[in-house]
């Protein structure tokens, strides 16, 4: 496949930048439809003009709906974007980057999605599709899946699918949200996941900053302690990393806290857990929910995170060598290449 990709950029270049760019349209259209004219050139930076005629095209072929809500993709359009989606990857260099990063990662699989999420509302909604199609290769049935809170794992939820054959399969939270933005609140995400998945969950009402003594007596609650029994016996974990500095000051974080991160030089964080640059906690938040030594015991644990905002925060983590799937952009691969 790549000697033949490499043939058409020297004989066709034409060829594979037009083909590269109704790619693109098509797969805008998939993350925004229904969606008009003018709001897609603005999301791809494309003239009206040019995208006129394109979408024609694209009509002739019967690959768009045009309704007067906007534009869809037709299911042969939907099954022509799934059968490219290998070969464009390699079009585009990101199956060199996945295999790369796979590679000097340790991972089980790392896949990367075209663009800055960092610039771009659609590449974090393509982050997610990613994410949600990555679950379901992954999901058994009567499986217990952790579900973390944050903007990216915002994006999966909206992009989740429903789980067709899988049967009893339960999405809870990986830990208490309470105090973040409701849409962001891992309770939010998770039944959000749940419902487009059409599957079931169960929710943890409790704060997401605790002192010790509060931490102690609510989980010695009946009902948290079987809550919490099973967020523990999860057999996937899906979670975002943050950079240090912005998650603690969305957490609002107290000061005595705040300058302990900055003191530690955290660069990175997840589900609570401040990291440095060598991936050792300097700080942990005192949460309800699943905690670090947890992960050993999950099959699989997908960490999303993309942008090159990001790449300090995805190389401290990964240094725990926890994770065994890495959902990212091209923008923060390439940067975690440069750090690596």
């Amino acid at each position: 496949m790549q000697s033949l990709i490499e043939a058409q950029k020297k004989l066709l270049p034409d060829l594979l930048q037009t083909m590269q760019k109704r790619y693109q349209i098509l797969q805008s259209i998939r993350l925004m439809q229904p969606v008009g004219r003018r709001s897609l050139s603005n999301n791809l930076g494309i003239s009206e003009r040019i995208l006129r005629g394109e979408v024609q095209f694209l009509k002739e072929q019967n690959l768009i709906h045009i309704h007067p809500s906007g534009m869809t993709l037709t299911k042969e359009g939907d099954d022509l974007l799934s059968s490219l989606e290998e070969m464009m990857k390699d079009v585009l260099g990101l199956t060199f980057l996945e295999t790369t990063l796979k590679e000097k990662l340790h991972l089980d699989e790392v896949i990367v999605v075209s663009g800055d999420s960092d610039h771009s509302p659609l590449v974090k909604k393509e982050m997610g599709r990613a994410c949600a199609q990555c679950i379901m290769n992954h999901l058994q049935d009567d499986e217990v899946v952790a579900v973390a809170g944050g903007t990216t794992l915002a994006a999966v939820a909206e992009m989740m699918i429903p789980l067709g054959h899988r049967r009893n399969v339960l999405f809870v939270p990986a830990r208490g949200g309470l105090g973040e933005n409701v849409e962001n609140q891992a309770n939010t995400i998770c039944a959000k996941i749940a419902e487009r998945a059409h599957g079931k969950y169960r929710l943890l009402h409790v704060p997401d900053q605790l002192s010790k003594e509060a931490y102690e007596s609510i989980i010695e609650e009946p009902e948290i302690k079987d809550l919490l029994k099973i967020i523990r016996s999860a057999k996937m974990l899906v979670h975002g990393i943050g950079d240090a500095q912005t998650m603690a000051e969305r957490r609002k974080t107290p000061k005595e806290d705040f300058e302990k991160i900055k003191k530690g030089n955290a660069v990175g964080e997840a589900f609570g857990y401040y990291f440095n640059q060598k991936g050792e906690v300097v700080h942990k938040v005192q949460t309800v929910g699943m905690q670090l030594e947890d992960l050993k015991n999950i099959r699989n644990v997908i960490a999303v995170a993309g942008g090159a905002s990001k790449a300090k925060a995805i190389k401290a983590y990964m240094n725990q060598s926890l994770a065994t799937i890495l959902v990212t952009d091209e923008v923060a691969a390439k940067e975690l290449l440069r750090e690596l």
